[in-house]
């Protein structure tokens, strides 16, 4: 029986530690993929050290990967005419996956810290051959879906779906900015990029794409489409976030919150939901964070604050990575109106680095993503 080596979690609160464990075959709809370089997450750390989402140990964890793969199963498109709307899939193809291990039961054959991973082909596409190397690729799957998520949870219509059905706005009718707070996180710099997109569709009510980040990366931010930008660690920030809109007659009802504080970005959006003498005005404001919402957060009248997170149905998941990995991130990756963000930092080569890479992250890193070479 082939096997492979796994940085397995043995028990809830644990470090890894690496172990041999039987290869599996994909089953239909899957492919199996021989990793390269898997990126670092927050949510990594909270699954190593609290147990979220693991029914039962032994277990691997871990969600972005880049590889090659190996093997396809039943159902899965292998020749471009099999689908012309789907990416397809032979042995020897270069390949960026989201893992479906949350969704798996944390089934150990889909976690993405080891040699050989399984994943729904949904969760996958092939690596443009733009000189993309696998480090770069591997920051991608959650830096792309998250915002993606983020907006389809707030209701903005997609791209295609907006230039399909909305005719074109008269000029000046553009009536928003849309608020990216924790820009320079990964899922943020990816934000202020997909919010770009929408801010340039003629046919959106974004004008402008606002983002708090720390002074020494403002520059950064607003090279990937940020048009005005605020340093979270202003005691001022809301109040200048809020002056900023008024002078440029702009409302703000929708934030994405990828790293920093809820608070805050409620008080911001607080601001265009209720009038200087306390009326309720007909704004209604969206808020979706990337970090989860605590049971005690205020409950703001005319805000929703929603916890991100992709659908609990399978279909309906499936079709969610579909889009968001399989189609968006491979057209724009394709086109060059995206790019892997923030740069990665390689911590270490080989599945033993990952303990201290997310040691390493859990102490705090500023505008990169931290990556671990698996394989070369």
């Amino acid at each position: 029986m082939a096997t492979h080596l796994a940085a397995i979690s043995p028990a809830k609160g644990e470090p890894f530690v690496l172990q041999h464990r039987p290869t599996p075959k994909p089953g239909p709809g899957e492919i199996l993929i021989a990793i390269k370089s898997v990126a670092l997450n927050p949510a990594d750390i909270v699954m190593r050290d609290t147990g979220l989402f693991i029914p039962t140990y032994p277990t691997v964890i871990g969600f972005d990967l880049a590889g090659v793969v190996l093997e396809v199963g039943e159902n899965v498109a292998t020749n471009d005419n099999d689908n012309d709307d789907c990416p397809f899939y032979r042995p020897g193809t270069r390949v960026v996956a989201y893992s479906a291990s949350a969704w798996r039961s944390c089934d150990p054959d889909y976690g993405a810290f080891q040699e050989r991973c399984l994943v729904p082909w949904q969760h996958a596409v092939p690596i443009p051959d733009k000189g993309i190397s696998w480090n770069h690729a591997a920051t991608l799957p959650v830096s792309v879906a998250v915002p993606l998520n983020v907006w389809d949870m707030m209701g903005i219509p997609r791209l295609e779906e907006a230039t399909a059905s909305a005719p074109a706005s008269p000029t000046g009718t553009k009536t928003e900015a849309l608020l990216v707070w924790g820009a320079s996180s990964s899922v943020g710099s990816m934000g202020v990029q997909t919010a770009r997109l929408l801010r340039d569709d003629h046919k959106s009510s974004f004008a402008a794409v606002y983002a708090t980040a720390g002074s020494a990366n403002e520059d950064y931010v607003a090279s990937l489409g940020a048009d005005r930008l605020f340093d979270y660690k202003d005691p001022h920030v809301v109040s200048l976030i809020v002056a900023a809109a008024k002078q440029d007659r702009l409302v703000i009802r929708h934030c994405f919150l990828a790293t920093g504080q809820l608070k805050s970005c409620q008080a911001v959006l607080k601001a265009f939901i209720v009038g200087d003498q306390g009326e309720k005005k007909t704004i209604a404001a969206k808020l979706v964070s990337a970090p989860p919402i605590p049971p005690n957060a205020q409950v703001v009248d005319g805000l929703e604050t929603i916890f991100v997170m992709p659908s609990m149905v399978e279909g309906e998941r499936l079709e969610q990575f579909r889009y968001w990995i399989g189609t968006w991130m491979r057209d724009n990756l394709e086109k060059g109106k995206i790019r892997p963000s923030p740069e990665p930092t390689i911590v270490g080569k080989g599945l033993g680095a990952i303990n201290l890479g997310l040691d390493q992250l859990a102490r705090g890193v500023s505008c990169t993503k931290l990556v671990v070479e698996v394989e070369n």
